[in-house]
């Protein structure tokens, strides 16, 4: 029988993580995290990754300016955001919602409590740290490709030592605030950001799985 390697083992048991515990993750094991990303392919190997990594008071103090920008701010993205999403893509997207918004007990007619819902992204659901990446203007579509590659790995070496993340392109819906909470330079777009931290296992919300679709749903195979 055929047994499963690490990797599939991380890909597999991954998850966004959305309820932290306060404990700081130690700064050597952050640093091995983001030297394990580092090793993602890019093209020309040019890794035009840069990222932010916020700890105790500067995370407190980003995640009171990413919470007012929500509340009261405007938004302003990089990146262009989806306009629609159609056919099986929105099939998926709602069906993650209805999970995420079962496991915390709001119902599909409470509008209040999902907004309450969505401002947590913006509190990093409480995550002591926050990885925030930007990607050079000149490099286009293919930077964010590179960077995509980045988050990911990113993400399963955390899980390899134990630490929750969850990816969160929403913060970047305010990037001027973002740009001038850390004075990052008009040549570098904001594209997003990874919270991390323990993860609060016996938080509702971190018990759902997302669904992954079968081969027959996306490959085509020739030959």
């Amino acid at each position: 029988m055929r047994h499963h390697t690490a990797l599939q083992d991380l890909l597999q048991t991954r998850h966004s993580c959305r309820a932290f515990k306060p404990d700081h993750v130690p700064q050597q094991v952050i640093a091995q995290i983001l030297l394990d990303a580092g090793r993602a392919p890019s093209w020309c190997n040019a890794q035009p990754w840069k990222v932010i990594v916020t700890s105790g008071a500067q995370t407190e103090s980003f995640r009171t300016a990413m919470a007012a920008a929500f509340d009261t701010g405007l938004p302003s993205p990089d990146y262009p955001f989806p306009n629609t999403y159609t056919g099986a893509h929105q099939q998926r997207r709602r069906t993650c919602g209805f999970q995420l918004y079962e496991s915390v007990g709001i119902g599909r007619g409470e509008r209040d409590r999902r907004a309450q819902q969505m401002r947590e992204n913006y509190t990093f659901f409480g995550a002591p740290h926050v990885a925030l990446i930007t990607c050079p203007k000149e490099l286009g579509p293919y930077g964010v490709l590179d960077c995509g590659g980045f988050i990911t790995a990113f993400c399963l070496s955390a899980k390899a030592q134990g630490i929750g993340t969850v990816p969160q392109a929403a913060l970047s819906l305010f990037s001027d605030v973002v740009r001038g909470h850390f004075d990052i330079p008009e040549d570098r777009n904001v594209l997003a950001a990874i919270s991390f931290g323990h993860s609060d296992d016996s938080a509702p919300i971190n018990r759902f799985r997302t669904e992954r679709a079968n081969l027959e749903e996306f490959v085509e195979w020739k030959g």
